[in-house]
């Protein structure tokens, strides 16, 4: 798209250029559709994707597991999803912790998924985090911190709510508790 505007500014320009002054008002026209394009071009170069929002589908982006493999968003369509987003020196992300492996041992056979993306830490460090605070479900890395770019989060922990159809039901920011936990896995699942 943008090699075809630029072919476009070209021939407006050369177009203008022999038109010399026999018609002032067409090159006038014509420098303001040429600075109209231009500044669309170079706006649309700049801009950034939209981050997901209630309502929107998560995008399908790729995170590493603990053993190294790869597993993507995508992959957990048909279930409903608890996405959060941590770290570990984050004092908050480590008291709900255990809220969330309660959940994720209460709501497994009810088609759940809790899913821990770590904000851009060592498999090793998260691995011994894991130990420390007696966490045992999915943990995926973001160490390039892509994915976490691409949700537009800022303060951790920030989780997602997602419904099966992988459409987001609610975000959460800040430190979850027991209540306010099992209240989004009833709105996501419908149970």
């Amino acid at each position: 798209m943008l090699r075809d505007q630029k072919g476009l500014f070209e021939q407006l320009l050369e177009r203008a250029l022999v038109m010399g002054k026999r018609n002032k008002t067409t090159q006038i026209i014509i420098l303001v559709v040429i600075l109209v394009l231009g500044g669309f071009a170079v706006s649309s170069a700049f801009k950034k994707p939209e981050v997901p929002k209630e309502g929107s589908t998560i995008p399908d982006l790729p995170l590493q597991q603990l053993n190294g493999s790869v597993v993507k968003l995508g992959d957990y369509k048909g279930k409903a999803l608890v996405l959060n987003f941590w770290g570990s020196w984050c004092e908050p992300c480590e008291r709900e912790m255990p809220t969330l492996q309660k959940a994720a041992d209460e709501w497994k056979a009810k088609n759940v998924e809790i899913v821990g993306i770590n904000y851009g830490e060592d498999p090793l460090v998260v691995q011994n985090y894991m130990k420390k605070v007696n966490v045992r479900f999915t943990m995926l890395l973001d160490q390039k911190k892509k994915v976490t770019e691409a949700f537009g989060i800022r303060p951790l922990p920030t989780t997602f709510f997602v419904k099966p159809d992988g459409k987001v039901h609610a975000i959460h920011i800040g430190e979850l508790t027991q209540s306010q936990l099992d209240k989004y896995l009833q709105e996501i699942t419908g149970q």
